[in-house]
């Protein structure tokens, strides 16, 4: 599942596992020689740990950031381990090692960590650290995350019953996870959801509908969205025809585009 350009040749329409990057629960981190000192103090409480390990890795402190990550997961943090996942699939401050990223990701999904449960999926998906690709268990995986509330299994649930990975296609099945992403703020889902009003799979075709998907996800930064809009615009579907909104938003999509990996 990768990024495509398809129906007239002019709208963004991608539906696909979020770029298959690994997020992390609420940053990321890197390593730190074993024998350098910690730079916790020895009594400082396991959430201070973690909050100072979060600190340094949005800081780009990232060996510090790691050895603080290990001493948070060895107190029993939950987040800590997940961030650790991230870290060793990413190769930040350490080697890369998916072996290792799906230990630490395992037990931060075995405590209840719905992003955790979600790298997994992603994990398998790509065939990373496990003998072979298991869509199978890719689709257990987000369906697990999904159950805990996490949006971006959600979506690539939706994005495995669109593009028939792992399963037949099923747009309605399809639809319905892009919805319950897009309830939990996911402007990729909202962006899909925008693109099969447009394409009219699952649902009745309605440009208005799209528009209205579109500008959701382009008011929450999502570039492909911005683009289809300004589209729209352009054409007049779904909303009055307006060579300078189409302008507008197709000079904001190309500002700062970072490859959405839902575009469609």
């Amino acid at each position: 599942m990768g990024q495509k350009v398809k129906s007239s040749g002019i709208f963004l329409f991608v539906v696909g596992l979020v770029g298959l990057a690994l997020l992390a629960p609420r940053a990321v981190a890197q390593q730190q020689p074993q024998s350098s000192p910690s730079p916790i103090p020895q009594a400082a409480n396991p959430k201070t740990v973690l909050e100072r390990a979060v600190e340094m890795y949005e800081a780009k402190k990232y060996s510090t950031a790691l050895l603080a990550f290990h001493e948070a997961a060895a107190a029993g943090q939950v987040a800590a381990a997940a961030y650790l996942g991230v870290m060793y699939s990413e190769g930040q401050g350490t080697r890369v090692s998916y072996v290792e990223a799906m230990d630490w990701l395992r037990k931060a999904a075995g405590a209840g960590d719905g992003q955790a449960m979600c790298n997994l999926g992603i994990l398998y998906y790509r065939g990373l650290g496990v003998p072979r690709q298991r869509y199978d268990l890719a689709m257990q995986w987000f369906r697990d995350g999904a159950a805990n509330g996490n949006g971006q299994s959600m979506f690539n649930l939706g994005s495995m019953y669109h593009d028939g990975v792992g399963a037949k296609v099923d747009f309605v099945e399809a639809m319905k996870w892009f919805v319950q992403a897009a309830v939990n703020e996911n402007d990729k889902a909202m962006n899909s959801i925008g693109a099969m009003y447009r394409n009219g799979e699952g649902v009745e075709a309605s440009f208005v509908e799209a528009a209205k998907w579109y500008r959701r996800a382009a008011d929450l930064g999502n570039h492909a969205a911005m683009y289809n809009l300004g589209i729209l615009y352009q054409t007049g579907e779904g909303v009055p025809q307006d060579e300078e909104e189409a302008k507008k938003w197709l000079a904001k999509a190309g500002e700062n585009n970072t490859d959405d990996d839902d575009s469609q």
